[in-house]
């Protein structure tokens, strides 16, 4: 009997390190195929390493060759997003591949966040397809705010627009784990799963922070031009992100990244890691 290859796109990413990592952990590495654009940066993976280039058909064929499963983490290249997603698709396909799971975004469906179309294209498309699929919506990730941790200490401030909005965000690990489950156990055929963690506003942020820093941090809810402002002048994002990221803001207000952490809780195989948990972690690299 030919033995189960899981290859996973991305592995050298934040998200695709911890995917190896927890797979791993699962089934023997010689199961495991990384599947990265620089193979000097996957040396320390301990598993095969491919070359896979999102936006090179020819060598997504040779790196897709044999896999059982594919775990397809998004592109990173926002606005490039479903052309590259859907060459790793159409060579999927041709190379046989039996199941794809698919990292996209929180009700990528019917989602108003700016990054949702990208996602709901590739989903359409790799139902289409005629492949076995999962899609994992991911919610937020909660570094992406704890890795800006001691700039917020600096500023004494979360800055933002999302008012009283709730982010269930869960960590990079939790989301991981559950796209393990995924590619390691069966039931999950054609499934759709909105995961996140568990929520908060960006006012319980701040109050953490100050908890278990000792500092006064307050949240300050600015209109979304006066965040993107912020963003360029203070963090450095280039105009059209820091306005991407007010946008998104404006759409947590309304709920867009807010859902029952069960899902993830169940896939993830038992509690999730919290705000506070985050929050310390990232206290200790400051």
């Amino acid at each position: 009997m030919e033995q189960t290859k899981i290859g996973v796109t991305g592995a050298t990413g934040q998200l695709g390190r911890k995917v190896i990592t927890h797979l791993k952990q699962s089934i023997p590495a010689g199961q495991i195929v990384a599947l990265v654009r620089d193979p000097e940066k996957a040396k320390d993976l301990g598993v095969e390493v491919r070359t896979l280039d999102y936006t090179n058909p020819e060598l997504i064929s040779l790196a897709l060759k044999g896999l059982s499963k594919v775990l397809l983490i998004s592109s990173s290249e926002i606005g490039k997003r479903f052309g590259q997603h859907k060459n790793v698709i159409d060579e999927a396909k041709r190379a046989g591949v039996p199941f794809v799971a698919y990292t996209s975004i929180l009700r990528a469906d019917t989602s108003t966040l700016p990054l949702a179309p990208e996602h709901k294209l590739t989903e359409e498309y790799l139902k289409a397809s005629g492949l076995t699929y999962a899609l994992l919506r991911n919610g937020w990730y909660i570094e992406n705010y704890t890795s800006s941790l001691g700039n917020t200490i600096k500023a004494g401030a979360v800055y933002g627009s999302a008012g009283d909005g709730k982010i269930s965000a869960a960590t990079r690990s939790d989301y991981a784990k559950a796209a393990v489950k995924v590619l390691t156990t069966e039931g999950h055929d054609n499934k759709a799963y909105e995961l996140g963690g568990y929520s908060f506003t960006l006012t319980e942020y701040a109050a953490e922070i100050s908890r278990l820093s000792g500092k006064d941090i307050k949240y300050i809810n600015l209109p979304a031009d006066e965040y993107a402002k912020v963003l360029e002048e203070q963090a450095g994002f280039p105009a059209p992100m820091a306005r991407m990221f007010a946008e998104i803001d404006l759409d947590i207000a309304k709920g867009e990244l807010e859902t029952d952490a069960g899902t993830l809780e169940k896939l993830a195989g038992g509690s999730l890691s919290t705000l506070e948990d985050s929050i310390k972690e990232a206290l200790h690299t400051i």
